[in-house]
């Protein structure tokens, strides 16, 4: 999967010289959590989050009056507090890439180039919304976690042998197991009962970890 199929587009952005208040209310009202900023010609030449407008305001316990503090805000623009080296990932970045980066950066969302076009965002959303279509979060069925010895076709065993059940694996994530010599896999099966899962399953794994019914509540 490409960065272009789950990245959000249109983007929402922003001119430098937006008084910070009123792009922490574009942010609020778009229920974002960052704006790209771009200059005049629509070329991206920052990025400001929700936090750097937070911290730019002016303290609770300031001494300043309502009015003073008002028009303080106007004079703070989004160029004052954003982040002029921006992390990007270009359209056709496997997922998984992006969220490496993010990780490593520690980081919530990625701007998505086409050349020098802005033509997206990646965010800490969507690839939370990626994991819960990876672990069938909202598919009914027998869930089951084992662990796979690390070796050629212990995963086709497995399959197989849901297969000769007539279960039909509706989400498969792989995982690091406890050591390198095995691996932990998650599958949502539906169209078998719990029961007759487990006895299918236990001769082909190193070990069975866990095993439920789900059901979309």
């Amino acid at each position: 999967m490409l960065v272009e199929k789950r990245m959000s587009h249109p983007v929402v952005t922003v001119q430098s010289d937006m008084p910070i208040h009123d792009a922490l209310q574009l942010i609020r009202q778009e229920s974002i959590r960052r704006l790209p900023v771009v200059n005049p010609q629509g070329k991206m030449i920052g990025i400001v989050s929700e936090r750097d407008l937070l911290h730019a305001e002016p303290s609770d316990v300031t001494s300043l009056s309502v009015w003073e503090l008002n028009y303080l805000l106007t004079r703070i623009t989004v160029d004052e507090v954003m982040t002029s080296e921006v992390i990007t990932v270009n359209e056709d970045t496997p997922i998984e890439e992006a969220a490496r980066i993010m990780a490593d950066h520690k980081i919530g969302g990625l701007p998505v180039m086409r050349g020098e076009e802005l033509v997206g965002i990646i965010t800490e959303t969507d690839l939370f919304k990626i994991f819960l279509e990876l672990l069938g979060a909202r598919e009914p069925g027998v869930r089951i976690t084992a662990l796979l010895r690390n070796t050629p076709g212990e995963l086709m065993k497995l399959t197989t042998a849901i297969a000769d059940i007539k279960g039909n694996i509706v989400a498969m994530g792989q995982f690091l197991g406890e050591s390198s010599e095995n691996r932990s896999v998650t599958l949502k099966v539906a169209g078998v009962t719990k029961k007759a899962l487990e006895k299918a399953v236990k001769p082909v794994v190193e070990a069975l970890i866990d095993i439920r019914e789900t059901a979309i509540t």
